[in-house]
């Protein structure tokens, strides 16, 4: 939608208001043009598809159609209140002496609400929220992530096959013609990194699955929430301060990191990520072995072969990616001891949160 189009909808919009002349109209309008899916929200996601020059004139076009129609629904809401609905004359009078019927009040899933609090924490730094599918290639989930079929990483993330999706031989060759489930939200690095330009900051969240054995810290279907970042100059530095961000906020502010050298395929180098125990304080305790430290997630620099397959320069890009697990999250802050608990759908379980 261009910005021919803010002018159209702009005079359309006149037309429109005053052709309400109902409550329910009224609603429908407001729908129409402020609706999840409506008007503004498709002007909106247009803004990250312009150039910076673009974005900031764009954007006030956006925001003053948006006030203009807030202020078009503030005066039909009066006119129609003081003048009495149409609609509502049809309607019985309201007798305020009958007992109200309580409503049951629902509430997300614990699941739901780490996965929003994670994601509202990187949004606020400045990454985009994005999602992936859990039906994967096999290219996007093992060998653009520099896991090819004989590396031996491999046997820890197999996961689940659907079917042969065919193609030439080369792409056979690739590991690109067989569809699994994704055994880690990383594959979504390779699919967005295909489809877009540096500079990139991103947080995606969703179901993966591995074929594990069920039990109290571990299930066949969980969650994770992959970050990367890719840019110009990104240093390991910079993954650090984020994440430090991201801990203290969750843990509070007198939670400590550290990071303890390790090894992924698609990240060097790579580190897996502690934090102090939020119950002892560090000082030693059943939950943390004692030991005074909780692994949290694993990170690293992206590996120079990831920028290859999906067409950066890894001599002019850098980046950081980190990979953490929802339940894991959950389980700590809630103190949570059996990730099943999380699938059984036991509402005496659920109603806590």
């Amino acid at each position: 939608m261009s910005e021919l189009n803010i002018e159209e909808v702009a005079q359309r919009l006149e037309v429109e208001a005053k052709g309400i002349d109902s409550l329910d109209a009224l609603e429908n309008f407001r729908r129409l043009y402020l609706g999840r899916r409506g008007i503004i929200a498709q002007l909106t996601s247009l803004i990250p598809t312009l150039s910076q020059q673009e974005r900031p004139v764009f954007g006030q076009k956006v925001n003053s159609l948006k006030n203009a129609i807030l202020e078009i629904i503030k005066e039909k809401e009066l006119v129609l209140s003081s003048k009495g609905d149409s609609s509502s004359k049809q309607r019985q009078p309201l007798d305020v002496g009958l007992p109200g019927i309580a409503q049951p009040l629902g509430r997300l899933h614990p699941i739901t609400q780490t996965i929003n609090e994670i994601c509202s924490i990187f949004i606020q730094m400045g990454f985009l929220v994005e999602e992936g599918p859990e039906v994967e290639t096999e290219f996007n989930n093992f060998t653009g992530l520099n896991i090819p079929q004989e590396h031996p990483s491999r046997d820890a993330f197999d996961t689940f096959y659907l079917a042969e999706a065919g193609g030439d031989a080369q792409a056979k060759n690739r590991g690109e013609d067989r569809l699994l489930l994704r055994s880690h939200t990383s594959a979504a690095q390779v699919r967005l990194m295909k489809m877009r330009r540096p500079p990139l900051a991103v947080v995606v969240p969703g179901r993966v699955y591995r074929p594990d054995a069920v039990d109290a810290s571990h299930s066949f279907m969980f969650h994770q929430v992959e970050g990367l970042v890719v840019d110009e100059g990104i240093r390991f530095s910079d993954l650090k301060g984020s994440l430090q961000v991201f801990v203290q906020a969750v843990f509070g502010k007198k939670t400590k990191m550290r990071f303890r050298p390790h090894f992924f395929p698609f990240t060097e180098p790579s580190a897996e990520v502690d934090i102090s125990c939020i119950i002892c304080g560090g000082k030693g305790c059943s939950v943390c072995g004692f030991k005074g430290w909780l692994e949290i997630l694993g990170s690293g620099m992206v590996h120079p072969n990831v920028f290859r397959h999906v067409g950066y320069d890894p001599k002019r890009y850098t980046g950081f990616a980190f990979g953490l697990g929802i339940e894991r999250i959950a389980m700590l802050k809630y103190g949570i001891n059996d990730i099943r608990l999380f699938f059984e759908n036991d509402l005496r379980f659920l109603k806590q949160f």
